[in-house]
């Protein structure tokens, strides 16, 4: 059994969850998540960019003059790369760099990644999490009195707008759903604090995926 550390929102300690790291695939894939990061960076290139090769740019096809007899260096059409205004030797072209990654294998990344963090003493759990207003200075302090000073990952259970405003300021600081938690959002991230309510979510989603 794995222990996970529960705090309030004033930083102190005040219980420790038993968490079975069979409920989250019970070893870290490392190849897994691997191929999860390189998959999820493929898929956000856009992949738009285009020049212009010698069969897109204008001019003639004709030879400029003859290969021999001329003094010259050997020269093809105007178009040609290495004459000014030819076009670009390999030039790109639009493309599709997605990858497929099925959904029982974003899963099992998923699953990698939070076990990945709670081995590694980089999970916490957060009791209390509550705004009545949009505060940053307030969620900052928050995070300050937990000695989050890095990237960190805040999961939460349901969508809370109080929080999300709270925190699009401040910098290193991303705020997700249960239901939204991808592995790429996990492993670029040092610290990850979860909420009660959302810990109880993953690990009954997983219990139910068991199943």
């Amino acid at each position: 059994m794995l222990e996970v550390p529960v705090y309030n929102t004033e930083g102190k300690k005040i219980d420790t969850w038993k968490v079975d790291e069979a409920v989250f695939g019970g070893e870290v894939n490392v190849h897994l998540l691997k191929q999860a990061v390189v998959t999820y960076h493929a898929n956000r290139r856009q992949g738009t960019v285009a020049t212009k090769n010698r069969s897109r740019v204008e001019g003639s096809t004709r030879k400029l003059y003859r290969q021999k007899g001329t003094g010259n260096a050997r020269r093809g059409a105007i178009r040609t790369n290495v004459m000014r205004g030819g076009g670009n030797a390999f030039g790109k072209l639009p493309r599709d760099f997605r990858k497929t990654f099925p959904r029982q294998m974003r899963k099992a990344a998923l699953n990698s990644a939070i076990l990945s963090k709670i081995l590694g003493s980089d999970l916490m759990v957060l009791d209390g999490l509550k705004l009545d207003a949009p505060k940053t200075k307030e969620m900052a302090g928050i995070l300050e009195k937990l000695d989050v000073r890095r990237t960190c990952l805040l999961t939460l259970s349901d969508r809370d707008s109080n929080i999300y405003l709270s925190s699009r300021n401040i910098p290193d600081l991303t705020v997700r759903i249960a239901g939204e938690l991808n592995a790429f959002d996990v492993v670029t991230r040092q610290k990850m604090l979860v909420t009660a309510e959302a810990m109880k979510s993953l690990m009954a989603q997983d219990k139910e995926a068991g199943k």
